[in-house]
């Protein structure tokens, strides 16, 4: 997707369709259809309210979209970004490959320009996103959202590009996450994201390794290992290396269970092509990889990723087994449908080895979120409350919200076994709570935050702003919080 500033005045816009995000009922250029319909009372410029017109004079913009993005006084990023989101996907299902996007100045509320054009270029990708590569001949078929451009007063050019620069960016790692996320089991296998992982350092120059099937034996991640045992696909874990500053690095790290069946503990067969989705955490990390190697920022970031299949079979891992984790601990397998704290344990404990300033990760881990959160904020839970503000921070920013979640020493009663240190479910209560605890027993000596991304990392309906299906949350998050700390080293 192309984007690019614009300096013209909004009357002097030529484009195939201009969207205006406007708060309450402005008119924000001299249009008589527009004028009218806000005279009239028809049009109000609510949230989401949208109006289009056309018939403007010729060597004008075909259309306008007039897009209501709240009160003044309310506006936020996620305003903005939800706006653009509408105007680009409003474009598309109009067969238009071009869309010119502006800000009404009352519609700004206290946000820079920087600001404002990064987050309409990211809601312009979201907004656009289509998924068809795998159909032959797609019903319907509307083009891809080629160009967006911005529009800007001339004296703002210099921070619009700015703005630009990072949110070309988010778009990319953002686009880049959700085609992955929609890849079938069959095709997106654990050596498929290992290939991804390869090209992205190929591309961008970063150091990788992708551990086989006997380098991680000989690695000892017993965890990972036993999810992987009941599945023809070999395990890879994988390690991407960004070196952009000094210091100890920020570690990544994202579930990458390609197909999820429950294992033993199989799910119910409704719905279960969704999971797919459960390497959501994983193609979030990759996406982040995509955003450094466009921006280059001044700070380290390790990338790891435990990928596998969940499938039942003769070999499949069995409730009542006992496995060795990475770190040394044993652990009882209560469900096997619990699998992804399995790997990611491995994962944290390989951290270590890298002495980590902050580790993150991202995983769609249990459906308690869910029923705690819906499908509107992350689950936000871990071992240092400084992190976890400065994670829930970016969240803010990159409207991907956080919702904390206690990790109080009495629910780590729900983990314990009659016959190894550790066992994997705690049961139906607080479930994600005591997921979030048994990753804390593999952290060791730094500061870390989980993130259950299982109610947010796809959606099952169409929304004014956005598609059905994956989301690509936590590659805003991972950027926004990435950058802010680069800043301040650099400072």
């Amino acid at each position: 997707m192309k984007t690019l500033i614009s300096t013209r005045s909004l009357e002097s816009v030529e484009s195939p369709f201009l969207a205006v995000l406007v708060s309450d009922n402005q008119a924000p250029l001299k249009d008589a259809s527009l004028e009218r319909a806000i005279a009239s009372g028809d049009y109000k410029g609510k949230k989401d309210e949208a109006l289009l017109v056309y018939g403007a004079p010729p060597g004008k913009a075909e259309r306008i979209l007039l897009v209501g993005i709240g009160k003044a006084t309310e506006i936020t990023r996620s305003s903005i970004r939800r706006g653009a989101a509408i105007a680009a996907r409003r474009a598309r299902s109009l067969g238009t490959k071009t869309v010119t996007i502006a800000v009404a100045k009352e519609a700004r509320g206290g946000l820079g320009v920087a600001e404002i054009v990064q987050v309409a270029i990211e809601g312009a990708a979201q907004g656009g996103w289509q998924f068809t590569e795998l159909k032959k001949q797609p019903e319907d078929p509307k083009p891809e959202l080629e160009s967006v451009e911005i529009v800007i007063n001339k004296a703002d050019k210099e921070d619009a590009e700015a703005g630009r620069r990072i949110g070309d960016a988010v778009a990319a790692g953002y686009l880049f996450t959700r085609n992955l996320q929609m890849q079938p089991g069959n095709l997106c296998t654990p050596t498929f994201l290992g290939e991804q992982a390869r090209k992205l350092a190929t591309t961008y120059k970063f150091g990788v390794t992708v551990l086989d099937l006997a380098q991680i034996k000989k690695e000892g991640m017993g965890a990972l290992l036993a999810v992987a045992q009941g599945s023809a696909e070999e395990p890879r874990f994988i390690v991407l290396e960004y070196q952009g500053g000094t210091g100890a690095p920020v570690v990544l790290i994202g579930k990458g269970v390609t197909f999820d069946s429950g294992g033993i503990s199989i799910k119910p067969a409704a719905n279960m092509e969704d999971m797919k989705f459960d390497k959501s955490g994983a193609t979030a990390v990759l996406g982040a990889f995509e955003v450094l190697g466009r921006l280059k920022p001044r700070i380290n970031v390790v990338g790891l990723i435990p990928a596998t299949e969940n499938l039942p079979s003769g070999t499949a891992i069995k409730p009542g087994d006992v496995v060795k984790s990475h770190l040394g601990k044993t652990i009882e397998i209560i469900n096997t449908d619990a699998e992804g704290r399995l790997i990611l344990c491995d994962a944290l404990s390989y951290a270590r080895r890298f002495k980590p300033a902050a580790a993150i990760d991202a995983a769609t881990l249990t459906g308690a979120v869910v029923v705690a959160l819906g499908h509107h904020a992350i689950g936000l839970l871990g071992n240092d409350e400084a992190l976890l503000a400065e994670v829930r921070d970016a969240g803010e920013r990159a409207g991907e919200r956080c919702w904390p979640l206690p990790l109080w020493d009495e629910y780590r009663e729900l983990l314990k076994s009659d016959v190894a240190d550790v066992k994997n479910s705690g049961g139906r209560a607080a479930g994600t709570i005591a997921g979030a605890w048994f990753l804390r027993e593999f952290v060791d000596s730094f500061p870390w935050v989980h993130l259950d991304i299982a109610g947010t990392a796809y959606l099952e309906g169409e929304g004014p702003s956005h598609a059905k299906g994956p989301t690509a949350i936590g590659v805003r998050l991972f950027t926004e919080f990435l950058l802010k700390r680069a800043g301040a080293a650099g400072a």
